[in-house]
């Protein structure tokens, strides 16, 4: 199959920093007007959070989350404004799946922007601070990351599958505390712990998403003009409604990041743009398939030059 077609990628909290898309608010009109509409949505200054001192205030999930699609959102305009091509197909790591379905036109912004405010909220306090704890593993298989947690006492389970070798686990801070030396002694290279307040994509996220499906019911879904690839089960979704359910089983189950990234190889992708703030997804795509071409857009350099790239990336493919 020719790999000519291009995927955009929308990262997850952990990518947020002190100012950033500070180049590109200074550069597209379309930058500073979705950080004006976020600030009308939430009823503070987004872009002066952003741009301030307080990066504990920064990573406070709720506010984390909103600012991430906010960024990703503007970045997608600020793109098509400067005449990129379409992409052929889309998906985002965990917060980044509304950002993807924001752009792909079947979420509306000002609601996608009150509803992740609302889901990082109920994350937060789905399990009282210092319950959970979240590790990255280094250099193991998921196989066996996978059984030394079900043999672990206590909630703990991989829920992350970042890319070969990369795995990140959560669950009860005993019990992660204990995978991981388990996970160590089994020859992991690193066991690092995520700074973070709470066990994402585990089973102690099902009251949050109790409460997130009762949210994002009066939240008008479409079907998205760009397929979206999910982080549930790693394939596209069509029907509105079956994408409401996936966006809240989401929040209780693993991110099937490899398997997404592959399921855009195999339907030809050969090029990805990473859209918002850093490189993370960049870095985990190339370790998931060093020939996929990735671009990091954060910067208006990196952007003009990718719009450039991929005009004639897809010209090749015609």
């Amino acid at each position: 199959m020719s790999q000519n077609k291009t995927a955009f990628v929308f990262p997850g909290q952990g990518s947020q920093k002190i100012g950033m898309l500070l180049a590109a608010h200074a550069a597209y009109p379309e930058v500073r007007d979705t950080f004006a509409e976020a600030a009308e949505v939430l009823g503070y200054d987004v872009w002066a959070l952003v741009q301030g001192d307080d990066q504990d205030a920064l990573n406070l999930t709720e506010t984390t989350q909103p600012v991430l699609l906010t960024s990703s959102v503007a970045l997608w305009r600020a793109w098509n404004a400067q005449g990129g091509a379409t992409p052929d197909i889309m998906a985002g790591h965990s917060l980044g799946e509304f950002s993807a379905l924001v752009c792909a036109g079947a979420l509306s912004f000002t609601d996608a922007v009150d509803l992740v405010r609302q889901r990082g909220r109920f994350m937060q306090t789905a399990v009282p601070v210092g319950e959970g704890a979240m590790a990255a593993v280094i250099g193991l298989d998921d196989d066996t990351i996978n059984k030394l947690c079900a043999e672990t006492d206590g909630v703990v389970a991989a829920v992350n599958f970042n890319s070969p070798g990369q795995v990140v686990i959560a669950g009860h801070s005993a019990a992660v505390d204990a995978a991981g030396e388990a996970l160590k002694t089994a020859g992991a290279r690193k066991v690092m712990p995520l700074a973070v307040s709470a066990p994402f994509h585990t089973e102690l996220m099902k009251p949050a998403g109790e409460r997130l499906a009762e949210a994002i019911a009066g939240v008008a879904i479409n079907t998205p003009a760009v397929p979206v690839v999910h982080n549930v089960h790693a394939r596209t979704e069509s029907d509105p409604e079956k994408i409401r359910a996936l966006l809240v089983e989401q929040i209780y189950s693993p991110v099937q990041w490899t398997r997404c990234v592959q399921t855009m190889l195999d339907a030809g992708v050969g090029a990805a743009v990473e859209c918002g703030p850093g490189k993370v997804l960049t870095g985990l795509a190339r370790r998931i398939d060093k020939s996929l071409l990735c671009y990091a857009i954060e910067e208006p350099a990196d952007l003009a030059e990718a719009v450039e790239a991929l005009g004639e990336h897809q010209c090749e493919g015609a």
